[in-house]
C-alpha cells in the first residue's frame, strides 16, 4: 500500500509541472479573417498595414485587424528619447486599438518601404522598416521606424504573434542596411 502511494505521489510530482507548462488551447478569433489576409507572411503584413493607414476621419475596420492577431498576441511599442531609459509598453490587440485610434483617426498611413525576412518551419520573422504619413499623398514622411513582426502558422494560416517596434529619432537613425537601395 505504501509504495502505491509513493508510486502516485512520484507521479503527481512529475505530472503536474509537465501540465503547468502546456498552454491552454487560444481562444477563436472575434471576427473570422479574410483567407487572402492570412494566406501567406506576405499577405499578413500587407493587410497589417493596409488596415491601420487611412485618411482623417475613415473608420478602421477593427474586427478585421483583430482577426490577423493570434489571441496570445502583443503589440510592444519602445519609448523613450533615444538616449537613456526606454519604455516597453506590451498590448493586446483591444488595448492598441484604445490607445492609437484616437491618433489614427487623425489621418495615418504607415507604408513598408524595406524588408528582411526569416522563416523556419511554423514561424516566421519579419523585420518591416515603415515610414509614416498623414495623407497618402504627403510628400515627405513625418515618422519612420522598424516594425519587428514574428508570424506563427498553425497549418492552416498565418497569425501575428507580435509586432515590436521602434521609431526613428536623431539618436537611433535607421541604418542603411534596413533601408531601400539608393536610386
Amino acid at each position: 500500500m505504501r509504495l502505491s502511494i509513493l508510486v502516485t505521489a512520484i507521479a503527481l510530482a512529475v505530472a503536474v509541472p509537465v501540465a503547468a507548462q502546456t498552454p491552454a488551447a487560444p481562444a477563436a478569433a472575434s471576427t473570422a479573417a479574410a483567407p487572402a489576409d492570412v494566406a501567406t507572411p506576405e499577405a499578413i503584413v500587407a493587410a497589417l498595414y493596409e488596415v491601420i493607414s487611412g485618411d482623417a476621419g475613415v473608420a478602421r475596420d477593427w474586427g478585421r485587424f483583430r482577426a490577423l492577431f493570434h489571441p496570445s498576441a502583443r503589440l510592444m511599442p519602445i519609448g523613450g528619447a533615444g538616449a537613456g531609459p526606454a519604455t516597453l509598453t506590451p498590448l493586446t490587440p483591444d488595448e492598441y486599438i484604445t490607445r492609437a485610434e484616437p491618433f489614427l483617426m487623425g489621418g495615418f498611413h504607415e507604408r513598408e518601404i524595406a524588408r528582411r525576412f526569416e522563416r523556419f518551419g511554423h514561424m516566421a520573422h519579419v523585420f518591416s522598416t515603415y515610414d509614416s504619413r498623414r495623407a497618402a499623398s504627403d510628400p515627405q514622411p513625418f515618422a519612420r521606424g522598424i516594425n519587428s513582426i514574428q508570424l506563427f502558422h498553425d497549418g492552416a494560416r498565418w497569425w501575428i504573434v507580435s509586432i515590436y517596434w521602434q521609431g526613428e529619432n536623431p539618436i537611433t537613425p535607421i541604418p542603411d542596411e534596413y533601408l531601400p537601395p539608393a536610386r
